[in-house]
């Protein structure tokens, strides 16, 4: 089954609030009118009622019984509707006016309990399609003779009525809801014009117009977070877009330059014949190749891990100053050829993964060595500061320029795009650093000033 549409829902919503409302207020009309009716009918029997008990009290004697019939004919002169009985104590009827249509059960139900036979008790019955409504009393002559009065009136007019003002409301009511549906469509369709007006924009977004934005103004209070939200995925997926095509550029740039080294040297090994020692240099040369090929690949897949969060840091206390500590004595050969002193100062404990820590910091020291000028000292600095640590690797050397260092953390990203790329690695080990830093829920930063070069990385301190 197809669903509704919103604007079809809201009609149908308006459509039922209404009839609920209608409803509920026809109900109460009807009976107020309805009590109207009986309260008017009441008023007007307890009139005749009175007005019969009086001529009953003026009866004192049997001349006055005699008369009293022509005078309650005289008083129901001019009441077309109006009907009066009365019985005696033996129960036969006494007086009865043209008209009158009692139930049996009404007068001998008075005859049998004349104590609680009172006036204010109101009935109402039907006989030969013809509704009535009554009232039954016991009274006494004034010379004490007791009779049951019963009058009742027709009410088959205020029926009639009654039952045509309920099928006028009824139709009165359905007609307002379908009113009230139309005109909630038509609310409705006005009011989601705006709505309508941004899918349209929407759908003409495409890969190549991640540029364009919503309009911020001119939109509904409800609307202006919705556009807000789009608007900053959208940026979010322009700078994605923009990442990966960059992405894509490099890895290709990276990988053309060993795969053509490759090229080159099997074409000239297979150009002539060659000794043992000649196909060896050209293998140890082409396995170089291949391991920084590798090499890459695996910085590369680890970085997509990272970035869709697939690898999570485990949690356990690491003393950072023991792993500085390993990682010199595993750089100690290489400081060493390149005269290159290694020292570490103060202390400081982290939660988290202790091998990508390691990594992290492996990577940074490496960067570190490869760029001081021999004779000089990378130093590194363990500090806490509240609830953070602070891990600083500083190496003198030449000075970054300002307009680099928020881009010494994209992948593939270098200073000096000339410089060999053999020497300097495949572009990805401070990009490593940075995700892994990330992932501890810690920052990174590096400035570079009076030739030297300071990369600070803030972490969550572990509890003592």
């Amino acid at each position: 089954m197809k669903p509704l549409s919103l604007t079809a829902r809201i009609s149908l919503l308006f459509a039922v609030a209404a009839s609920l409302v209608l409803l509920t207020t026809g109900y109460f009309l009807t009976q107020v009118v309805d009590a109207h009716f009986e309260e008017g009918d009441r008023h007007e029997l307890n009139g005749k009622l009175e007005l019969i008990q009086n001529l009953f009290k003026h009866a004192t004697s049997q001349n006055d019984l005699d008369l009293l019939p022509q005078q309650l004919d005289d008083a129901l002169v001019g009441h077309h509707g109006l009907a009066v009985a009365v019985t005696d104590a033996t129960g036969e009827i006494w007086f009865a006016s043209s008209g009158a249509d009692f139930p049996q059960t009404l007068l001998n139900d008075c005859q049998a309990h004349p104590a609680g036979c009172t006036a204010g008790t109101l009935h109402q019955w039907t006989q030969s399609g013809i509704s009535y409504r009554g009232m039954a009393v016991s009274m006494t002559t004034g010379n004490g003779k007791p009779y049951t009065v019963a009058v009742a009136l027709n009410i088959q007019h205020h029926i009639v009525f009654m039952d045509k003002f309920r099928s006028v409301l009824a139709l009165a009511i359905a007609l307002a809801a379908l009113a009230t549906a139309g005109l909630g469509w038509i609310a409705t369709r006005w009011g989601l014009s705006p709505l309508r007006r941004v899918t349209h924009m929407v759908a003409g977004i495409s890969a190549e117009r991640l540029a364009e934005r919503l309009p911020a103004t001119g939109l509904p209070t409800e609307l202006k977070p919705l556009a807000t939200a789009f608007n900053a995925m959208l940026a979010r997926l322009d700078d994605s877009f923009r990442r990966l095509s960059e992405f894509s550029s490099d890895i290709a740039h990276e990988l053309r330059t060993p795969i053509s080294n490759l090229m080159t040297q099997t074409q000239v090994a297979l150009s002539s014949a060659r000794s043992k020692d000649e196909y060896k240099e050209i293998l140890y040369s082409s396995l170089e190749e291949y391991e920084r090929m590798a090499q890459m690949v695996g910085d590369m897949l680890y970085l997509a891990q990272t970035d869709n969060r697939l690898l999570k840091p485990g949690v356990e206390k690491v003393n950072l100053a023991n792993e500085i500590q390993d990682l010199f004595d595993y750089f100690e050969a290489w400081a060493e050829e390149h005269a290159v002193s290694l020292i570490q100062t103060g202390s400081a404990t982290v939660s988290g993964d202790r091998l990508m820590l390691r990594r992290a910091l492996s990577n940074l020291i490496s960067n570190a060595i490869r760029h001081t000028p021999p004779g000089h000292t990378v130093r590194v600095f363990l500090g806490r500061n509240g609830d953070t640590v602070t891990v600083s690797v500083e190496n003198p050397g030449t000075e970054i320029p300002v307009e680099h260092l928020p881009r010494l953390f994209d992948r593939f990203y270098r200073v000096d795009p000339s410089r060999q790329r053999k020497r300097d690695g495949a572009g990805l080990g401070l990009a490593i650093v940075k995700s892994i830093v990330d992932a501890h829920g810690g920052s990174i930063t590096v400035t570079s000033g009076d030739q030297k070069t300071c990369f600070q990385i803030t972490l969550p301190a572990s509890a003592k």
